[in-house]
């Protein structure tokens, strides 16, 4: 299945059915009056996030989305029938922007949960409702009214516990493989990845999401590069892993690059909980990982972890840094974990 985390979708809600002018007339009906019913409410469009699905992909195919109108009122008092109802299937973690791309309609970040986009009108009355002891026989009716049309977009933004940032070829791919049961595409040219791969990464009998995204460079917040669209997809994370390759002659302009794209996408992104990590220390010897590290500290003023993801050294002690910055209560126990026996 395809990723895709933007799509445009035109909607319009039901119009009301016209209320009816109508008058009973029986045989053996000694006196008779209006009994026009009322017209029936349009559908409405709703957006609804479901289980299963973690792609806008559907969306590239179909892009509007048209409620039913009511029916219109009849004789015999008869109300119309109300219109159906359509409704957008969504991931969770979407969020429902306005035509300007700006104002947030709804944040859907919760599974069942619904939001209605467009409301149905109603239904006109029937002349039967504008009967009154001065005017028995009224000749008038209201027509539905009208639906209501809107553009709008939908915009990804994926559910993660963690998040992986750094520079093309920094081996986030590499790591998110290593860790958990992802199998992301991974190759020795920059922009391997060309969407967010997500994760389920296991250490101390706890589990939690991590999120791969496409590697930033200089300029990102400019669209340079992929472009830095894809950072809304950490924002929702509790923690950023930020991994910087060990590897690179400029190791400190490099983090400083990562972390002055973060600053210009705004949003507190760089205000987040952040865990540094060193890359790739396989391919360095004693006195080169000695100066690597001295070179990444001095720039992120504070520790910084040596890791490994070919190799493996050092990713329990970094996963368990990670951890360490998740709320408790979006970790979930891993399958097969021991459970300590109930004691009164």
């Amino acid at each position: 299945m395809k990723f895709l985390d933007l799509a445009k979708v035109y909607v319009r809600s039901g119009g009301g059915g016209g209320g009816s002018v109508s008058f009973r007339r029986e045989k053996y009906i000694e006196y008779g009056g209006p009994d026009g019913g009322d017209g029936g409410a349009g559908g409405s469009v709703w957006a609804e996030t479901v289980d299963g699905l973690n792609t806008l992909i559907d969306f590239r195919y179909q892009q509007h989305f048209f409620a039913r109108n009511g029916q219109p009122g009849m004789g015999k008092q008869r109300t119309g029938k109300d219109g159906d109802d359509i409704v957008l299937r969504v991931p969770v973690g979407t969020e429902i922007l306005d035509e300007d791309q700006e104002t947030v309609i709804a944040d859907m970040t919760e599974l069942g949960q619904r939001v209605e986009l467009a409301r149905g009108g109603n239904g006109g009355f029937g002349n039967l409702h504008f009967k009154s002891s001065t005017n028995q026989a009224p000749r008038r009716a209201n027509p539905g009214q009208e639906g209501v049309e809107r553009t709008l977009w939908l915009r990804l933004k994926l559910i993660a516990d963690a998040g992986l940032l750094g520079l093309p070829n920094a081996g986030k791919s590499t790591f998110l493989a290593a860790t958990s049961n992802a199998r992301p595409k991974i190759a020795d040219y920059p922009f391997t990845t060309l969407h967010p791969n997500l994760g389920v990464v296991g250490v101390d009998n706890a589990e939690f999401v991590m999120a791969d995204i496409p590697g930033l460079i200089a300029g990102a917040h400019e669209g340079r590069g992929i472009g830095d669209r894809f950072l809304g997809h950490v924002e929702r994370c509790s923690v950023l892993l930020h991994l910087v390759d060990g590897t690179s002659p400029s190791i400190a302009e490099d983090y400083d690059t990562i972390i002055g794209e973060l600053q210009a996408y705004g949003g507190h992104l760089a205000d987040k909980p952040r865990v540094t990590a060193l890359n790739k220390i396989d391919a360095l010897d004693d006195d080169q990982r000695a100066a690597a590290r001295a070179a990444l500290e001095q720039a992120a003023g504070g520790s910084v972890h040596m890791i490994s993801g070919v190799s493996g050294e050092g990713l329990v002690d970094v996963l368990r840094a990670v951890r360490a910055q998740i709320k408790a209560d979006r970790l979930r126990e891993r399958p097969g974990a021991e459970v300590e026996p109930w004691r009164p």
